[in-house]
């Protein structure tokens, strides 16, 4: 009996009225938490000054972003992945599909950073010691078939989200079709992050929307 995969990611389907007014301007509302959330995903908002004569750069605020080299190095050498290590990276990634799950028009709620809201995303914490030591080496380069089609999947979804801004403007309401697509296609990339990135599991991801 075939076992589900390790990385589970669903949304509940809004099955209601959508706001309509949130929906149209959703790029501009979204500006603020996308702005959070860039700054714990990159580093941002340096300005440069001149002391002496040499120029000096300065980070007013800094985001380390998912962690990964790390933890490849942790596994390699010490077969070790530290749980505050995995904890931050699940928290991160939760807030950052809530983020998207807004962007694509999945849920009219504004996102959290810390509820989980409509949007479950669910990592198993991996025993190190059984995990192939030596595999986080090559995973990226084995994940190559899935990023190639997770860029034409991708491009379909702005479609679909693009097709269902028009939908719940005039009708309030988010086709089940293109929800199911759009959530497959974010359980897809969640899958692959889970396996090439965040290295919770070895099992080769699924070439599935399911």
């Amino acid at each position: 009996m075939k076992t589900a995969y390790p990385v589970t990611f669903s949304v509940d389907f809004p099955d209601r009225h959508l706001d309509r007014l949130t929906t149209a301007f959703r790029i501009i509302v979204a500006i603020p938490i996308v702005f959070v959330l860039s700054l714990l995903t990159g580093q941002s908002l340096h300005y440069a000054t001149s002391a002496n004569g040499s120029n000096e750069t300065v980070a007013l605020a800094t985001g380390g972003g998912l962690l990964f080299l790390p933890i490849v190095l942790m596994i390699v050498f010490r077969q070790k992945y530290p749980r505050w290590w995995f904890d931050w990276n699940l928290q991160l990634l939760r807030f950052s599909n809530r983020v998207s799950a807004y962007l694509g028009l999945l849920d009219d709620r504004y996102p959290s950073t810390d509820e989980e809201q409509a949007v479950h995303l669910d990592l198993p914490y991996p025993d190190a010691r059984q995990l192939n030591r030596w595999l986080p080496l090559v995973k990226w380069l084995l994940a190559i078939p899935h990023y190639i089609v997770l860029f034409f999947l991708v491009i379909g979804a702005l479609v679909a989200v693009i097709m269902s801004w028009f939908a719940i403007l005039f009708t309030g309401r988010y086709p089940r079709g293109l929800f199911d697509y759009v959530v497959g296609v974010m359980r897809w990339s969640n899958r692959v992050t889970g396996y090439a990135l965040i290295l919770v599991t070895d099992e080769y991801p699924p070439f599935s929307l399911a």
